[in-house]
């Protein structure tokens, strides 16, 4: 649940980029809470993972604003792939953007110990990727990630080339991470996956497919984490048929306009 009475997390206010040889993308509007967990689906090309660089400052809008809350202005990023580095091992990976912000290392490497164990790794903290894996990848990076206590974690597709059971523990554990943190950080996760979005945000936005504007801001019921079992509730399953009408009709506006 959202932490209310507080300033955004990050929010984008009419924000249009512009691309060469294609239309705008644009306006875009969204805000997200302290503490929310927000998921964005759209069809390829809708602009999903534009909205997580323009609110890591990544990228820079052509029109609008980007704005951060008044936190401490920390962002984690988990991309589609683990994007650890090969030649170190997994505690040097997690410990380096420590050391990059000018923590020493022995107090890095310490913290990331920590973080390594709280995703289940903590008894691999000297293997190298390549020992890995692939949700045990994804777990480091999700690690790296969390270590420095951000306000705001975007998660790019990041379970995308994972199988569904290895999936479904890594969201499990992602829920649980995001419950013990004190305060816990504005979660912004893209996804293709209906169910997997419902399951995992407090609430799920729809872009549409040709503008990437906000066509539907649709909540999800319950409360986190889900109790064992929630997939096969009557409130999940209403919510996930809910927010794959949403994407549908996005897409099929789309269509129209290219047939037109």
């Amino acid at each position: 649940m959202a932490e209310t009475g507080a300033a955004p997390a990050a929010a984008l206010r009419d924000v249009v980029v512009h691309y060469p040889g294609r239309p705008p993308l644009g306006p875009l509007n969204l805000s997200v809470e302290p503490g929310e967990i927000v998921a964005v689906v759209g069809a390829s090309g809708a602009g999903k993972s534009t909205i997580l660089r323009l609110l890591a400052g990544l990228e820079g809008p052509s029109e609008g604003e980007a704005v951060r809350g008044s936190g401490r202005g920390r962002t984690g990023f988990v991309f589609q792939n683990p994007t650890l580095m090969p030649w170190a091992d997994i505690r040097a990976n997690v410990a380096l953007p420590l050391e990059l912000a000018g923590t020493h290392r022995d107090v890095a490497g310490r913290k990331a110990a920590g973080a390594l164990e709280a995703v289940g790794l903590g008894d691999r903290l000297t293997a190298h990727p390549r020992q890995l894996s692939g949700g045990m990848a994804m777990r480091a990076a999700l690690a790296r990630a969390l270590v420095t206590e951000p306000d705001l974690l975007l998660l790019d597709e990041p379970f995308a080339a994972l199988d569904s059971v290895t999936r479904r523990r890594l969201i499990e554990d992602l829920h649980r991470l995001w419950t013990e943190h004190s305060p816990r950080p504005a979660m912004v996760f893209v996804t293709h996956d209906v169910e997997e979005a419902v399951y995992l945000a407090g609430r799920a936005v729809v872009l549409d497919a040709a503008t990437g504007r906000v066509t539907a801001d649709l909540p999800s019921p319950g409360a986190f984490p889900r109790p064992e079992g929630w997939r096969a509730d009557a409130g999940f399953r209403a919510a996930v048929e809910r927010l794959a009408a949403g994407l549908e009709r996005s897409m099929a506006t789309a269509g129209q306009k290219e047939s037109s």
